[in-house]
């Protein structure tokens, strides 16, 4: 049996490699997603002081820390019976608005947008940022680079730092916001709101107007049907922040929607050996392997799902392209096609930088009043937000001192890795049949059906027990190779 390999896979945050195996006449037997990486952040938090979890799971990564010190906020919360005064759960989505406005930014233009920027069949050279700016030109290339450095500018100015914040305390926030600040951030707000109205006509410009394009997108190789996960308010509508978990079915019926402390009734998790990465799934239709359809337990929670599971949004221009994104798949929802992830996302750029008007120009928003100090202990807390990956859990357990005694973390990247594996497998029996060359720009294809989850594999990767493979190559001096030493995982 033949193998085909792509190590590593590219763009994204993490290590991760994609082994296809093909027969004797040359079809895709079967395809893995494999992560041969191991942090094991859950184990090593263990019996330390639940109120460091803001700042140490933060740095699990340097792409998304505001999510996981936000969700570790959220369970201190919980942990420590306390209720944060108005004001600071504002500031807490304010600065997670302009978060999420520079994560989708970069995906789109840095990770995702050059297979359909550059082209899917460019040189692996070209297809980067900056093969993206010589083909949009440098204007656009500086518009990417002052949105990221604006709210980055937001980030640090409410968060404390502009990577790794460190504002978010059990009860609350550690500063306000001043009239100077406010202003500032309005006006970031707003310069947000046109970027993304400009980074959605480049979208339908380049990919939905391009019949090339728009038929990868809504080909049946990057298609799957299953359960679709996201947050949304007491109306149904798109929240990032907090609200209920909502579910849907492949049909778009309701399956479930709960708070995110019970999330053990509704999800569990499966361990493969050949991964670190472990596999959720609904509980109660439980695993049926890598299969999808209403019978199997396999859901999704990305940008597309977010929107498959609400009702509307709640900002004018982001509702506005909701309803267009919809139409343009014939009216029906949800919409199964992963390619349109990338769409999905974009719209919520634009819900993300409305939202951030919104709360910046709240008479609230600079109210002194940011904390309530905690006085006791519950012991256990579940927090829960949207990361731009999926939705992300921080699961605490503590003794009366404060010492964690278990911790649970499951991550967007987590949620959606049964369908990555799916995803990938599909494409490559798609893509690559016997008696077809086997080239660059087919195996880039595959690799997008990866990409389109925007996966960050550190702060995905817990399982254990488990260690790293490693292999050591001694070569002499002409770079002959002498002797390989190969431990495995």
């Amino acid at each position: 049996m033949k193998r085909v390999s792509i190590n590593p896979i590219t763009r994204l945050e993490g290590h991760g490699k994609i082994d296809i195996f093909l027969d004797g006449e040359g079809n895709v037997a079967n395809a893995y997603f494999q992560v041969p990486e191991l942090r094991g952040f859950e184990q090593f938090c263990v019996g330390r002081q639940a109120e460091d979890m803001p700042g140490i799971t933060s740095r699990i990564c340097g792409v998304c820390p505001e999510a996981h010190h936000m969700a570790a906020v959220k369970a201190l919360d919980q942990l420590f019976g306390v209720e944060p005064p108005p004001a600071a759960k504002k500031i807490r989505e304010l600065l997670y608005m302009a978060f999420f406005v520079t994560d989708h930014t970069t995906h789109f233009y840095a990770l995702g947008g050059p297979d359909f920027i550059v082209g899917p069949d460019a040189a692996p050279s070209e297809r980067n940022i900056l093969g993206v700016v010589r083909k949009v030109g440098l204007d656009i290339g500086k518009a990417v680079i002052e949105c990221r450095a604006r709210n980055h500018h937001v980030i640090r100015m409410l968060g404390g730092r502009g990577i790794h914040p460190t504002a978010g305390l059990p009860g609350g926030w550690s500063k306000s916001v001043s009239e100077q600040e406010r202003v500032e951030i309005e006006e970031a707000a707003r310069q947000n709101i046109d970027f993304a109205l400009f980074s959605l006509g480049v979208f339908e410009k380049v990919v939905w107007q391009n019949p090339l394009y728009r038929e990868m997108v809504e080909s049946d190789v990057y298609c799957h049907r299953t359960y679709s996960m996201g947050t949304v308010d007491e109306k149904g509508r798109l929240n990032f922040y907090d609200g209920q978990l909502r579910i849907v079915d492949p049909d778009g019926l309701e399956f479930a929607c709960y708070p995110a402390s019970e999330y053990l009734d509704h999800v569990s998790e499966r361990v493969e050996p050949w991964t670190y990465l472990k596999f959720p799934f609904l509980k109660k239709l439980g695993w049926k392997g890598f299969v999808d359809g209403a019978e199997s337990g396999i859901y999704a929670a990305t940008p597309l799902t977010r929107l498959n599971v609400s009702t509307s949004l709640t900002t004018p221009r982001a509702q506005g392209q909701f309803e267009k994104f919809y139409t343009a798949f014939g009216g029906r929802k949800p919409v199964h096609h992963r390619l349109a992830t990338h769409w999905a996302r974009l719209i919520e750029m634009l819900y993300a930088a409305e939202r951030m008007l919104e709360l910046a120009t709240d008479p609230e928003i600079t109210s002194p009043d940011v904390r309530a100090i905690p006085r006791n202990i519950v012991g256990k807390g579940v927090g829960s937000v949207e990361a731009p990956r999926g939705t992300l859990i921080h699961h605490y357990e503590a003794n009366e001192r404060g010492l964690l005694t278990r911790v649970n973390l499951i991550v967007g990247t987590t949620n959606n890795h049964a369908a990555i594996a799916m995803s990938i497998r599909k494409a490559a029996e798609r893509l690559i049949c016997a008696g077809k060359l086997v080239e660059e720009g087919m195996l880039n294809r595959i690799e997008m059906a990866f990409r389109l989850y925007d996966p960050c594999l550190s702060c995905a990767t817990h399982s254990l027990p488990g260690s790293m493979p490693l292999e050591v190559r001694i070569r002499n001096h002409a770079g002959e190779l002498i002797r390989s030493l190969r431990r495995e995982g």
